[in-house]
């Protein structure tokens, strides 16, 4: 366990390690969420099977056990602390910024300010609030140079597929969108589906040790 240091506040984080690790993957919790929770650790499991260690971490706002999440800018420089002090801990060859909902935003303005990092990892991207179509959070988006790979769920009532469609539009050519299909924003699949939520998250592992890949060659 780390503590790191984010302004005037410290935070805990954690690193978990993979088999044939191939980077490090900074990993962000949602605006409900905390670094343990069950979201989080799936993902993380993914990562890990994928070949990415996973540096999981507290907001400052889950640190103090409040409820409502940071400002942005907080929000942001927890994003590069934890990112910074896994890098001099860990001496990586490559890093990875990213997240879940509202963590992948922080990651993602991050990255459109020019952090330096590997590629930006998004886990349920949270496009716009639900039923609230015309308040999107894209305007940053085109800014991002660095690779990304996105994960959404067709069935995610935080990013209607047709708004993400027209979004991808205005991106660079480095962004990978991966649909889920049936998947909702806690990348949940219904019975009905005839997929487990474990199948789902195989499925996200995959397409993640392809992106790596991909970025190798």
């Amino acid at each position: 366990m780390w503590t790191v240091r984010v302004g005037n506040e410290t935070v805990s984080a954690e690193y978990d390690a993979a088999d044939d690790e191939r980077g490090i993957f900074v990993l962000a919790h949602g605006a409900g969420g905390t670094m343990n929770d069950r979201g989080v650790l799936a993902a993380a499991k993914a990562m890990r099977a994928a070949g990415l260690g996973v540096v999981r971490f507290n907001f400052p706002y889950k640190e103090r056990k409040g409820g409502r999440p940071d400002p942005m800018p907080v929000l942001m420089d927890t994003v590069a602390a934890v990112a910074e002090h896994a890098y001099e801990e860990l001496t990586p060859a490559r890093l990875f910024i990213g997240g879940r909902s509202m963590g992948g935003r922080a990651a993602s303005m991050l990255a459109a300010a020019g952090f330096d990092a590997d590629g930006l990892l998004l886990l349920a991207y949270p496009l716009h609030p639900p039923n609230q179509f015309g308040k999107l959070r894209d305007t940053h988006l085109p800014q991002i140079r660095m690779p990304v790979l996105c994960f959404n769920g067709t069935r995610d009532e935080f990013c209607r597929r047709d708004l993400m469609v027209r979004t991808l539009t205005l991106v660079k050519p480095t962004w990978t969108m991966h649909w889920l299909d049936g998947a909702d924003h806690s990348f949940h699949v219904l019975k009905s589906s005839g997929r487990t939520d474990a199948e789902l998250l195989d499925e996200v592992r995959a397409a993640t040790a392809l992106w790596l890949d991909g970025l190798t060659a």
